[in-house]
């Protein structure tokens, strides 16, 4: 007997906090019938994702589940919570339905989903993984910022700022933009290093961009001492840096192609 066919998993990507942000693909996945999952950090606690979608005035499904993806660096703990939410996951697949994930920022950029969908692979090969992308935090974050993260042929990295103040300090000189996610540990070391390379000026913080509880802050120092939320980042320019010659034109590989240019 053929088994009934496996439901499509779907990362649906809400952006970082507005509503607004959340795609015209995302916003029919949501409403397509599909049911809804959506992670949180406790049982019984209160979904960031899902609140971007109740602030968008999409009913929650009654048969909407939550995920829990414990925020811990215990690794036996976070493996028993990935095992036990790609079961489940899996479990609904089975049902031959399909699961919208509800993702923030977007899917594919230091997201849940991707983990999750991983490993609901290991579990069942054949599920389809559908992954819509979205608006990410830092790019939504350049917008209300009003800065540029790179123009014509400037370079921008992203990086979590838990890789600490050295590197950091070698990548100031390799990028014209960093851009620095989850700087809560480490605000006071990341505000030291600016000062020390003159670069305070040219930095900008931002908390839950997007959100109803979003916070700017140009003057960096000022957060010395500060606690800052989880869900923060910032975004440092360095006007100083000293670039490297580029090689313009079409590589010299095959004959010359009469789509390319020469500057």
């Amino acid at each position: 007997m053929n088994k009934a066919p496996l439901g499509r998993l779907i990362g649906a990507s809400l952006g970082p906090g507005d509503p607004q942000l959340i795609t015209r693909r995302a916003w029919a996945a949501l409403q397509s019938g599909a049911r809804w999952l959506y992670p949180v950090k406790k049982a019984e606690e209160s979904s960031y994702a899902l609140g971007i979608v109740e602030r968008g005035g999409l009913p929650v499904p009654a048969d909407a589940e939550a995920l829990v993806f414990p925020m811990t660096r215990d690794a036996i703990a976070l493996a028993k919570a990935w095992a036990r939410a790609a079961t489940r996951t899996v479990e609904l697949l089975q049902q031959g339905r399909d699961l919208v994930f509800l993702v923030e920022g977007d899917a594919s950029t230091f997201a849940t989903f991707g983990h999750l969908a991983r490993v609901v692979r290991e579990l069942a090969p054949e599920v389809i993984v559908d992954t819509i992308p979205g608006v990410s935090s830092f790019a939504a974050a350049a917008a209300s910022t009003g800065l540029t993260l790179a123009e014509e042929d400037e370079t921008f990295a992203v990086i979590p700022a838990a890789y600490g103040v050295e590197v950091i300090d070698r990548l100031l000189d390799e990028f014209d933009t960093l851009v620095l996610l989850k700087v809560k540990p480490l605000i006071d070391e990341v505000l030291a290093l600016l000062e020390k390379r003159d670069l305070l000026a040219t930095s900008c913080f931002i908390e839950k961009v997007g959100s109803p509880d979003e916070r700017i802050v140009h003057d960096v120092a000022s957060l010395a001492g500060e606690k800052v939320n989880y869900l923060s980042l910032m975004l440092v320019q360095n006007p100083k840096r000293v670039r490297g010659e580029l090689r313009r034109g079409c590589r010299k590989t095959r004959p010359a192609s009469p789509h390319c240019g020469s500057d």
